[in-house]
């Protein structure tokens, strides 16, 4: 979901400078006063969005890494982090539902409570 966003971020940074870049070229054809004004404000609109959505997905980010890492942290965060997706309906809730039923498993606190190492395998009776 971090990535998304961050996906996200970086779109509507791209949207805004191309219509902050077609303001600046246009300037010259019409009222040079008001578009000089016009792409600066553009401008700064995309990074201050781009910039909070960048800042928004980077605890999800890092608590992905710290899962990939195996860092006992990381589950805690993401634990989280899956709680305030539930929030975002309809893609946030599923990813938010199942971050929860994965992270809450006995297994996966085995395996990021001892750092990193996988559980012991002990066969199962058939």
């Amino acid at each position: 979901m971090g990535g998304l966003i961050a996906l996200v971020g970086v779109v509507v940074l791209l949207i805004f400078g191309g219509i902050a870049g077609s303001i600046a070229t246009g300037i010259h054809d019409a009222d040079p006063e008001h578009g000089a004004l016009a792409a600066p404000i553009a401008m700064m609109i995309g990074l201050c969005v781009a910039g909070f959505l960048l800042l928004l997905s980077a605890p999800s980010i890092i608590g992905g890494w710290g899962l990939i890492k195996g860092k006992s942290w990381s589950r805690v965060l993401m634990i989280v982090i899956s709680a305030l997706h539930l929030l975002s309906f309809p893609l946030g809730t599923a990813l938010g539902i199942y971050g929860l039923w994965v992270l809450l498993n006995e297994q996966s606190r085995q395996l990021l409570g001892g750092g990193g190492s996988p559980p012991p395998y002990s066969p199962q009776p058939v």
